[in-house]
C-alpha cells in the first residue's frame, strides 16, 4: 500500500449474537433489581425474548404461592410476613435456571436473599426519583408501602436512601432515563459481556 492510499478505518468490536451471549451464561440467571416503577417487569420480557431464556415476574409467583394479592398479604401477614414469602419465592425460583426475573423492589433488604441473587447476574435498573413518580402515579396497581403514607413522594424517596446502596451490590447499573423497554434490554445484552468476562 503506497503512503498516499488511505489507511483502513478502524472497525468496531463486535457485540455477540443474544445466541452466543446465552451460550455464554451457560443458563444463570439474570435477576433485575430496582425501585418500584424501574421497569423490570417492562424490560424483562424483551430481554428474556432476545436470549431465549423465560420471563418471571417474582411478584406473580408470590401472589400465586400466597393464594392472594400483595395489598391482601401486607395487610393481613403486615411488611415482615411479605418479606418472609418474598425470600422462599425467591429460593424457589433460584432453583430454575435460564430465567430473566423481575425481583420485588425490597428484595435487596434482606442478606440471605443475596446469597440467591449472586448465584445469578444481578442488574439494577436505576431510575431517578422523578421518573419513578411519573410511572407509579400512571399505573392502577396499588404499591402497599406508597398507599399507607400520607405523603408517597417523600416516603419514595426516604426508600430509595435507604435501598440504593444495597441496589448498588449489582453486577451491573443501568441508569434509567424514560427510554423505550426494548432499548434498555439491548443496553443490559450490550453491557453482559463485560459482567461475564469479570466474573
Amino acid at each position: 500500500m503506497s503512503a498516499s492510499d488511505p489507511s483502513p478505518l478502524p472497525q468496531p468490536p463486535q457485540q455477540p449474537s443474544p445466541q452466543t451471549l446465552s451460550e455464554r451464561l451457560g443458563g444463570i440467571n439474570i435477576y433485575l433489581v430496582g425501585m418500584m416503577g424501574a421497569g423490570k417487569s417492562s424490560v424483562g420480557r424483551p430481554l428474556a425474548d432476545a436470549l431465549g431464556y423465560r420471563f418471571v415476574d417474582a411478584d406473580q409467583v408470590l401472589e400465586q404461592a400466597a393464594g392472594r394479592s400483595i395489598p391482601e398479604v401486607f395487610r393481613i401477614d403486615g411488611e415482615a410476613g411479605f418479606r418472609e414469602l418474598e425470600a422462599s419465592v425467591l429460593a424457589r425460583i433460584s432453583a430454575w435456571h435460564s430465567l430473566v426475573v423481575a425481583t420485588g423492589g425490597g428484595v435487596v433488604l434482606r442478606r440471605e436473599n443475596w446469597g440467591q441473587l449472586q448465584q445469578g447476574v444481578v442488574v439494577w435498573l436505576d431510575a431517578p426519583l422523578p421518573l419513578v413518580l411519573e410511572r407509579l402515579n400512571a399505573d392502577p396497581t396499588p404499591r402497599p408501602l406508597m398507599q399507607a403514607s400520607p405523603d408517597p413522594a417523600r416516603s419514595l424517596a426516604e426508600l430509595m436512601a435507604q435501598r440504593r446502596p444495597l441496589y448498588a451490590q449489582a453486577d451491573l447499573q443501568i441508569e434509567q432515563d424514560g427510554r423505550p423497554a426494548g432499548a434498555v434490554a439491548q443496553q443490559v445484552l450490550e453491557a453482559l459481556p463485560g459482567v461475564l468476562k469479570e466474573r
